[in-house]
Parts: structure tokens; sequence; C-alpha cells
């Protein structure tokens, strides 16, 4: 019933992701529909396809809705550009993909950029946000690549890095959460490392 008054009042969409992310949790992506979906909001079957056309559409506002908070995860943890930055948001990132895996899995995962048909919104935040790192990483690493090095290739593979090590823990080839912020730490350290310019340069 209370459901049924938030729809009147306009604001079903947001009830509606609410209700999705939860049995997107408990179920997987298999296990959505917007049959379930109508009946965890407390709806009839049809008043959730006045705000998505299909399951597609759905999964589409889901995964734009997580690479939003990823977003301003970057913008937040990088916006300084200090190196300590650049290890938060790899701590924060890995806490995100491993307490949120099936929503990560929809932000990078096949369902919907190989399998499916993402919508021009759900692209437009996944480069904003990649657009983003790449122009606090350049502001991080600011006097530090050496010569004819390319700020975006950098910024493509530590991205790879880090999402390298996130499958690791999700697929559940390494499971031991503290260890893997350890390598996530390590891999920053490397990175650094590997960036600065030779003495002769």
């Amino acid at each position: 019933m209370a459901s049924t008054a938030r729809y009147h009042h306009g604001d079903l969409h947001a009830t509606l992701l609410q209700e999705a992310n939860r049995l997107l949790n408990e179920q997987g992506i298999e296990g959505l529909s917007l049959r379930k979906l109508a009946e965890r909001a407390g709806v009839s079957r049809t008043a959730p396809y006045h705000h998505f056309k299909d399951k597609n559409a759905l999964l589409c506002a889901l995964a734009t809705q997580a690479f939003g908070q990823l977003d301003e995860m970057i913008q937040r943890q990088l916006e300084r550009g200090a190196k300590e930055n650049i290890q938060d948001f790899v701590r924060e990132y890995l806490r995100y993909a491993t307490e949120h895996p099936e929503q990560y899995e929809l932000m990078f995962g096949r369902t919907l950029w190989k399998s499916g048909q993402p919508s021009d919104e759900l692209k437009a935040v996944a480069y904003r946000s990649f657009r983003h790192y790449a122009e606090g990483l350049g502001r991080l690493l600011q006097g530090r690549l050496p010569a004819n090095t390319d700020p975006l290739r950098v910024a493509q593979a530590s991205w790879a890095t880090i999402h390298g090590l996130c499958r690791l823990v999700i697929d559940g080839i390494y499971v031991n959460r503290v260890d893997m912020e350890a390598v996530s730490e390590q891999a920053v350290a490397l990175i650094m490392a590997a960036l600065k310019p030779a003495k002769n340069d």
C-alpha cells in the first residue's frame, strides 16, 4: 500500500530502482524481471513498463545509477591530486565492486555491452566517469611521466589493473579481501614508481 502511495506522489521510478537493486543482489541478473519487480514494489504488473520498456532498459538504468556513484567517487577521491587520493580511490573502488558484485557485473560485463543494448544515457555516464578518472590521474601524475608517455594510455592501463583486481575477488579466484587490499596498494606503488622520470631526463 505504501508503494502505491509513493507511485501517486510521482516517485515510483526511484522506488522501482531501489527494489530492483535489492532483487539484483538477491537473485542476480537472470533472476530479475519486471514482473518480480512489480510484485516487490506492490504495484500492478504494467506499472514498471511506464518507466522501463523492457528488462534491458531496466538493467541499463541500474548500471547508469551505479556509474553515477562511481563517477562521484572518482571526483571526490581524485580532485586534490595527491598520491594518497589514488590509493584511497583504489580501496573504495575495490570495496564497492566486491560489496556490489551484481551491479559491477552490469557496469562492465557482457550482459549490456556485448549481449544487450546499452542506452545512450549509460554510455554517456560510463565514458564520462572514465574521462574524469583520466583527468584526475593526469593531475596526479603531472611532471612525473617519462618523455613520450601518453597520459591516456596510463589511465587505461591503471584502470585495467584495478578492474582485474576486482574480477579476481568477484569471480572467486582470490577470496582473501585483506590480501587483495595489500595487493592493490602494491599495484599503486609500482605504477607510481614506474612513472618517475629518469634522473637524466
